[in-house]
């Protein structure tokens, strides 16, 4: 072991110390030049344009740094090392653009701080990964709805305390996930709206004694405006935190149904069948099915919420100011969430459209099950003009002097329900044996439970069409978020090469500025 002189000899006297550089500056290091390198290279030929076009910028001079941005060789800061002789990729991106460009690149930081362009790398980086999730998460919703409205008529109990409960449908059971997952691409959509806001012009936190048009580099930059406070566009982190909560809460939510596929899957339940493309063998039981991909998306999405739980506990009690622990720290735990779920959601896609379901197993578990009886004290209600407290009475009674008698569902009778009314009322009742058997088939049940939101077919695929649309108008948004910030970032370049050709031709510079 190094004592203390030797180990400060280690280390070094001059920044970076090497225990320093190995924790945090080296990693820190190699995720932004992964991450954060194009979108800060937008994020400056954004603000040089602005502050051409704010006449901050002489036209030789941004000609200068144009070139310079352009002929940056990413592909070397890309595949670089970390080495300490520059403090960060910032200071190395500057270095080089200096290298090209000389002292007009200077320029380049005017009316910036690496406060407000830091936080708007990250919103650039942060957006896109919520819009690759979001569309993740409308595939995922699409086979659901598809699923359910094969399944719409695929009777099955359906529990509540893990008990059986009711008779529903599959598409029932099935539309209520999807329901979910709309939620959640709700959430997710308005932590985008937050995200998608520009920092930029904030500067240090105080903004800047220049001319800028903070609206302009957000305008380029594809963001739908500005943050308008600059203390705050530096400060706040809830556009990460509500990330963060809403990828936890998504991923929380598609937990709970993961489950229940494991359950129905195993022989004891026999209820649906996991594709042989997402099975694994034993390597000792040859009978064994392992439907091992369920049990991954299961601990993917468990990962996804402590991701995400570190995101809000790295945020927590911290100052609210400009800090690091909302910034290279803290930034891969988002990325990483967005990047779990986004992969659990196209996993769980292809599960779904495969997946193989007994529709014999579960009619048979309907028609045998008491789960009927709760439609057989509504139709005391209607024939008989009692009170449904007396009738949940009548046939409670009627259910237990079953069951201890040994008897099924199918087996009830008559005169065994008016022997329950009886005790309870004092008189048999007029029902007959049609309307008792009526009242106790799970079809029946299901069909006439046609209001909004119930499992009868008709209305179900009336939800389900209301479901599809709300999915396809989302879809039709992210497709037009991701085609209009593409395009924004492709025209940089458009416009850049435009203030070159225009800046270094005196009599077409005056009408290359933005009135």
């Amino acid at each position: 072991m190094l004592d203390a002189k030797d180990r400060r000899r280690e280390e070094g006297s001059a920044f970076p110390g090497k225990t320093y550089a190995e924790v945090v500056l080296e990693p820190s290091y190699e995720q932004a030049k992964k991450e954060l390198l194009r979108p800060m290279i937008a994020v400056s030929k954004a603000h040089l344009i602005m502050l051409y076009e704010q006449r901050l910028v002489n036209g030789p001079e941004a000609a200068i740094i144009a070139k310079a941005l352009q002929e940056l060789d990413l592909e070397k800061l890309e595949n670089g090392r970390y080495t300490g002789e520059f403090e960060d990729l910032f200071f190395e991106v500057e270095h080089e653009l200096a290298q090209i460009g000389g002292e007009p690149t200077g320029y380049l930081h005017l009316a910036r701080s690496r406060n407000d362009m830091g936080i708007a790398i990250y919103r650039i980086v942060l957006r896109s990964k919520l819009l690759s999730v979001l569309n993740s998460a409308l595939e995922l919703q699409q086979r659901l709805i598809a699923f359910a409205e094969e399944h719409a008529e695929t009777l099955m109990i359906g529990y509540t305390h893990t008990q059986q409960a009711q008779p529903t449908t599959l598409g029932h059971y099935i539309a209520a996930v999807s329901d979910s997952l709309s939620r959640d691409v709700r959430r997710l959509r308005a932590a985008y709206a937050n995200c998608n806001r520009s920092s930029l012009g904030a500067a240090a936190m105080t903004t800047t004694g220049f001319a800028i048009d903070r609206e302009r580099t957000a305008e380029l930059l594809g963001f739908d405006g500005t943050i308008a406070n600059a203390y705050d566009a530096v400060s706040g982190a809830d556009y990460v935190l509500e990330i963060a909560s809403s990828a936890s809460l998504a991923a929380v939510n598609l937990g709970r149904f993961v489950q229940e596929l494991l359950l129905w899957g195993t022989q004891e339940f026999a209820v649906v069948k996991v594709a042989a493309p997402y099975v694994q063998i034993s390597s000792i039981m040859p009978q064994k099915r392992n439907p091992v991909s369920v049990e991954h998306l299961r601990s993917l999405l468990s990962s996804c919420v402590g991701d995400a739980n570190t995101v809000l506990a790295m945020v927590h009690n911290t100052p609210f100011g400009d800090i690091v622990d909302t910034e290279d720290d803290l930034q891969p735990y988002a990325w990483r969430t967005l990047r779990t779920l986004d992969s659990s959601y196209r996993l769980l896609a292809r599960i779904i459209e495969t997946l193989e379901v007994d529709k014999d197993v579960l009619r048979r578990r309907a028609e045998t099950s008491f789960a009927t009886v709760t439609e057989l004290a509504d139709t005391l209600v209607r024939k008989e003009g009692l009170s449904f407290r007396t009738a949940h009475a009548i046939v409670a009674t009627l259910v237990r002097a079953a069951i201890a008698s040994g008897l099924s569902v199918r087996e009830l009778t008559v005169e065994g329900l008016n022997a329950a009314a009886e005790d309870i009322v004092g008189r048999s009742l007029s029902l007959t044996a049609d309307e008792l058997r009526e009242a106790l088939d799970p079809e029946h049940f299901v069909r006439i439970r046609s209001i909004p939101g119930g499992p009868s077919p008709d209305e179900l695929r009336r939800a389900l069409a209301d479901q599809e649309a709300a999915r396809k108008q989302a879809e039709e948004w992210t497709e037009r978020a991701n085609a209009a910030l593409a395009s924004k970032l492709e025209m940089l370049d458009i416009i850049l090469t435009e203030r070159i050709r225009r800046a270094n031709h005196p009599t077409g510079e005056a009408a290359a500025r933005r009135a």
